[in-house]
């Protein structure tokens, strides 16, 4: 009998639905609540329908007004379609360090000076298959603090600066420590770009918005950050940290040092800490017009205590390199104890991938001039700013010949944020069919031209008004423009003009 009983339970572990109990199945009312609010509409409904249209299109025998999907929704330079040449000089150092054999099976193949990074790399790093120290390769940092003190004319330290998975590591990161519960929130800029709003919701915080101003070119209005903090005071949010986006996303607006200067002292003002959100800084279409001026330059010519955050990224620029995961954050007036705390939270990532951190070497490292591979990185990266350039005011132009259309022409950035008037009956429809207007016009542009863009209520908007973000870095710029107006004009036509 003991034996039997033995041979019974043992058979009822080997089948677990001969348990005399069922196992609850995992469902999103045991997961954390906070994870349900997370909005991320870059990669959203109109994201995900796209996807869906791919797959169709690859698999033949459709009867889809399209023959290709333009993913215009999210600034990924060099995905299928959009196809920003990667830089030369990036992806042989990259090789060359992934292989380091690859220079004596190939000689000749690559430059001189490819060569030597490579080695010069190979013997900080040793193989990049191991971890380095958490925050990121030190002598990769010592270039970054090189190229920041170049950049702004203050000194930089190594010691500072934390390589990350991309800008966005680094900002979530950030959010993380800064809001210590449901009461505490964070300025950022309306319309913004949605991953403040989601590692917000993710940790708990209160997004505090402050409207830029469209009619002088997405400026950032000082009075229109003080007017939010007074309303956040009223709600009972207490405002941990002002984030700027600079140049802007989605709004590719460039900040003027005089703005920049009041945006330090309203930060003094209120003891908040500064998020500067700047991985665009190369993506300028008339640089010797509109320069780039960082908040940490400010902030050391001011001689401010402000604590300072800045983030950078290899994702943007001429580099394109979304995939590769990475970045950097420096640290400004940060406390020795934060610091420190700041390293210890790395610390249980271990570290960032080091093809990303080999990327943001040769992002702040690029040939110099007489060395052998410059020639070919300047041309490139020339034509890439050209080519940027011309397409944003090619289609700024074009949106803005548009009944109903009004669209800020964009110096920075890959962008641009049109305005668009709805007529009362389509935002009747769209309200019915439980879209919101901006969406729901979005949704129809994909449906009959196979281009995805984001919808303004994703980025937040003023109420009533409806806008839609796209990027600039399309080919082919008279066929893009070209549906996006056949599109817009059919559209007015069937449901009348606002």
């Amino acid at each position: 009998m003991v034996l039997l009983a033995s041979l019974r339970r043992t058979s009822c572990l080997q089948h677990p639905s001969r348990l005399a109990f069922a196992m609850r199945p995992l469902t999103l009312d045991v997961l954390n609540p906070q994870l349900q609010t997370v909005q991320y509409a870059v990669r959203g409904e109109l994201a995900i329908k796209a996807e869906a249209f791919r797959v169709q299109l690859q698999s033949g025998g459709h009867n889809l007004p399209f023959d290709k999907v333009i993913s215009s929704n999210i600034g990924n330079p060099q995905q299928k379609g959009l196809d920003q040449p990667p830089i030369t000089f990036t992806r042989q150092i990259a090789a060359l360090t992934e292989w380091p054999a690859l220079a004596e099976l190939a000689p000749g193949v690559f430059p001189a000076d490819v060569v030597a990074r490579a080695k010069e790399l190979q013997g900080e790093i040793g193989s990049i298959g191991a971890y380095s120290h958490s925050q990121g390769i030190p002598f990769i940092r010592k270039n970054v603090a090189k190229f920041i003190e170049a950049r702004d004319g203050h000194p930089a330290s190594p010691d500072d600066i934390f390589l990350t998975a991309g800008a966005s590591a680094g900002v979530s990161l950030l959010i993380n420590m800064l809001v210590a519960n449901e009461t505490e929130g964070v300025l950022i800029p309306i319309p913004q770009y949605p991953l403040y709003t989601a590692a917000l919701a993710q940790h708990h915080g209160r997004p505090i918005s402050y409207f830029l101003n469209e009619a002088s070119g997405w400026s950032t209005d000082p009075a229109s950050i003080e007017a939010a903090l007074a309303n956040a005071k009223a709600e009972g949010t207490k405002a941990k940290a002002l984030v700027v986006i600079n140049p802007g996303n989605p709004t590719g607006s460039l900040l003027t040092y005089p703005t920049m200067v009041e945006l330090v002292r309203l930060c003094e003002k209120h003891s908040l800490v500064l998020l500067a959100d700047e991985v665009y800084q190369n993506n300028l279409h008339d640089a010797e017009r509109h320069p780039f001026t960082s908040f940490k330059k400010v902030v050391r010519d001011l001689g401010s205590p402000i604590p300072l955050v800045s983030f950078h990224s290899i994702s943007k620029g001429v580099s394109g390199e979304c995939g590769r995961r990475g970045g950097y954050l420096e640290l400004t007036n940060i406390a020795p104890d934060v610091h420190a705390l700041i390293y210890k939270l790395v610390s249980v990532g271990l570290c960032p991938p080091i093809g990303g951190q080999i990327g943001v070497d040769s992002m702040v490292r690029p040939p110099k001039e007489g060395e052998p591979s410059y020639k070919l990185w300047k041309s490139e990266t020339d034509a890439i700013h050209a080519a940027l350039a011309s397409r944003t005011k090619i289609m700024a132009q074009r949106l803005n010949a548009l009944p109903g259309v009004s669209c800020v022409e964009s110096p920075g950035a890959l962008y641009l944020f049109p305005k668009i008037e709805l007529s009362a009956r389509a935002i009747e429809v769209a309200r019915a069919a439980g879209k919101e207007p901006d969406a729901f016009y979005a949704l129809g542009m994909l449906d009959e031209t196979g281009i995805c863009v984001v919808p303004g209520s994703g980025f937040g908007q003023r109420e009533g008004e409806w806008h839609y973000r796209l990027t600039c870095l399309c080919p082919g710029v008279e066929e893009y423009v070209g549906k996006l107006e056949r599109f817009h004009l059919g559209f007015v036509e069937k449901y009348g003009s606002a």
